[in-house]
């Protein structure tokens, strides 16, 4: 082993492990196709773990195993390998970097002691980098930066770490400079261990002296790394101060503690691709990944008898449902009974090991173990549960995303209707970004979901994993239609057909009314002119009508007002009080100057300050009106956008939001108001009413 491994024991790695202290869990975080699962190909690669690394071309990886991630060239959900480097044993979890499946990532963080940031030598992408990061700071999960793809970057890297700073509270505190030849990576120097290697494809790095037209460079490095550690140690400053070189051991023992305290965040430079830097990330982990009881404290279950956080659920084909499980506590027998969140209690029917798509039974778990639970069929991902009948104190967890995205489900054929509801119950537990809303109003089953990619690929899992094959409709519209005028009507429903006729005679008084203050129904009926019994039948026959007005949608604000009206004593009876109701209601709304209404959203955008233009661009194109602007709370160069922009308008906001954005821009929304719609809009609304209607 190098001098650059540190001494012995440091941080308890070597010392403190021998079968005593558990596996630790590193999470693969960072933005969309950084090369977080060609990084874990290359980790399992030079562990020992695979014979050679997979490549996402070749559809090969460990990662990435499920067939909608080889079809789409993306991770689509997180990737769970067990590893062991030197004795130590690890769990990496590789989490999808397109914003769309991000919450199966940001489940799983609770989970993991420390995270990996993969992200590329790019300036221009630190506002997706800025996200990462502001969700480990926090989460207060310690974290490393690793600069992937080094050997093609074409940016200084005394550029690189002042424009990446800006996404990160964090000082960057850069551990390595890399070594050029002709524009090429072809090493680096470790500034800790002042030592310099060479890349060797695919095979751990060769010590090599330190290159002389590097030495300045280095000496410059070090000491900018030094002045940070520093600013969290006054021993260290006063040896800068007075020009003493500190010890290695002392500047190792700095960067593990600054960072497991989250003082700081170390860079690490690499290529994924190439098999660089992976040796020297590894002992990076080995030496200042904290360990599961650390995490234990940071989610206050250090003195619990058992702990365990379920961060991903999966329903098999065959074995029913698979809890994976992050052991934080105490130990997790075989066929042992576990507690949940809400005090329900269920046994454990198996536990299992992970890499990629691949589990081996195993007997049993303890602190520090990352495995799955058979057959938890009542616990969901992000509960935390216990061994016993007791109940664990919840590991907070954020809530789901609001949806930005949602489409129609219609099915081929009928029969599918209940296999359907239950087949998207299970991709729901799998994914709970994914929400399903039977909407009666519209008369329309909806999925909703982050993204065009994240419907597209739970389509997909429906037909794969269950079966089903629906029909894609797009999302419809929650069209209201109202008055303008007032008008008196009388309707009469008579019909003789032997024996008891039917007769009922009212007399309707309908106005508008100001918007939201929805149906109003009274009677003013004197002198008994139709007895009070059927009063209520002839407000079932005005709100019947009302669900579809003349112009063929629900109606909103008018008030009905019963005047007058006329019995008989045999043929009079409810049903035809409620018909002539109606038949008033069909004469008179009409001559009441019907209007349109279209739902309109509140809408809050949140974005880089730099996209402004284009947001305001996009919210003018989709008849919006832009109400202001401010800062985002918390989130440096942000700012949200307050708008208010049609519901029809609405469908592929987020596309254009993210093309605008780099992939990183949100919004949130909500229902406001009502708005009139009139002119060549309205006829188009109405003419494919009317088309849908036949």
């Amino acid at each position: 082993m190098t001098s650059s491994d540190g001494p012995k024991g440091r941080n308890g790695a070597q010392g403190g492990r021998g079968g005593v202290r558990g596996a630790r869990c590193v999470a693969l975080i960072g933005p969309f196709a950084s090369g977080k699962t060609t990084l874990l190909e290359a980790i399992l690669a030079r562990t020992g773990g695979i014979s050679r690394a997979g490549s996402i071309a070749a559809k090969s990886t460990v990662g990435d195993n499920a067939p909608e991630a080889r079809e789409h060239a993306m991770s689509v959900g997180v990737n769970v390998a067990d590893i062991s480097f030197l004795d130590d044993k690890f769990t990496v979890i590789d989490c999808p970097g397109s914003v769309e499946f991000a919450y199966e990532g940001t489940l799983a963080l609770p989970a993991c002691d420390m995270a990996v940031v993969v992200c590329e030598a790019d300036p221009k992408r630190v506002a997706a980098l800025q996200v990462i990061l502001k969700q480990l700071e926090d989460a207060q999960i310690p974290h490393l930066i690793f600069l992937n793809k080094i050997d093609v970057s074409q940016t200084p890297l005394r550029d690189i770490i002042p424009g990446l700073q800006p996404a990160s509270a964090k000082p960057l505190v850069l551990r390595q400079i890399p070594i050029w030849e002709n524009g090429i990576a072809t090493g680096f120097v470790d500034l800790a261990s002042e030592r310099a290697y060479v890349y060797r494809e695919h095979a751990e790095s060769k010590i090599i002296e330190l290159p002389s037209a590097i030495a300045s460079r280095e000496k410059e490095a070090r000491f900018q790394m030094l002045e940070k550690l520093a600013d969290y140690d006054d021993d260290l400053m006063e040896q800068l101060l007075a020009d003493i070189p500190p010890p290695n051991d002392r500047v190792f023992d700095d960067l593990t503690k600054e960072l497991k305290d989250g003082m700081i965040c170390p860079v690490l430079l690499g290529s994924a691709q190439e098999g660089y830097g992976i040796m020297r990330l590894l002992k990076a982990l080995r030496h200042e990944c904290p360990f599961v009881e650390d995490t234990a404290k940071r989610h206050k279950l250090e003195n619990v008898k058992s702990a365990a956080y379920v961060f991903k659920s999966v329903h098999t084909k065959s074995g029913g449902k698979l809890s994976f499980t992050r052991v934080l506590a105490g130990e997790i027998p075989d066929n042992a009974t576990v507690t949940g969140g809400d005090g329900q209690e269920v046994r454990v029917a198996g536990i299992f090991t992970i890499r990629g798509e691949e589990t081996t039974k195993c007997g049993g778990a303890r602190a520090g173990d990352t495995v799955a639970l058979g057959r938890l069929d009542a616990i969901r991902s992000g509960e935390t549960i216990g061994v016993g009948k007791s109940t664990v104190t919840q590991i907070p967890v954020p809530k789901p995303p609001q949806s930005v995205l949602a489409i129609g489900l219609g099915l081929k054929d009928r029969k599918d209707e209940v296999k359907l509801s239950s087949a998207v119950a299970k991709l729901i537990d799998e994914d709970p970004s994914l929400t399903l809303e039977h909407n009666a109003d519209m008369h329309q089953i909806l999925l909703h979901g982050q993204g065009e990619m994240h419907l597209r690929v739970a389509l997909e899992r429906l037909m794969r994993k269950y079966g089903i094959e629906v029909l894609r409709e797009k999302r419809r519209v929650g069209y209201k239609e109202t008055i303008r005028s007032a008008t008196e009507v009388r309707g009469r429903h008579k019909k003789q057909s032997g024996g008891h006729g039917q007769f009922g005679d009212v007399k309707l008084d309908i106005k508008p009314l100001p918007r939201s203050s929805g149906i109003t129904f009274a009677e003013t009926i004197t002198g008994g002119a139709i007895p009070r019994n059927f009063i209520p039948s002839v407000e079932i026959g005005v709100r019947d009508y009302l669900t579809e007005g003349p112009l063929g949608f629900p109606v909103v604000d008018v008030a009905v007002t019963l005047t007058d009206g006329s019995y008989h004593t045999v043929d009079s009876s409810d049903m035809a009080f409620r018909q002539a109701g109606r038949l008033a209601m069909s004469e008179g709304m009409p001559k009441c100057n019907p209007v349109l209404l279209e739902p309109v959203m509140a809408v809050s955008i949140a974005v880089p300050s730099e996209a402004n233009a284009r947001i305001n661009g996009i919210i003018s194109q989709r008849r919006g009106q832009i109400l202001g602007f401010d800062a985002r709370p918390g989130w440096p160069g942000w700012d949200v956008i307050e708008a208010h922009i049609p519901e029809a308008e609405m469908d592929n906001l987020i596309i254009d939001l993210r093309s605008a954005t780099a992939g990183v821009g949100s919004f949130t929304f909500g229902f406001d108001h009502l708005a009139e719609v009139s002119g060549r809009l309205k006829d188009q609304v109405l003419a494919a009413n009317r088309a849908a209607a036949e």
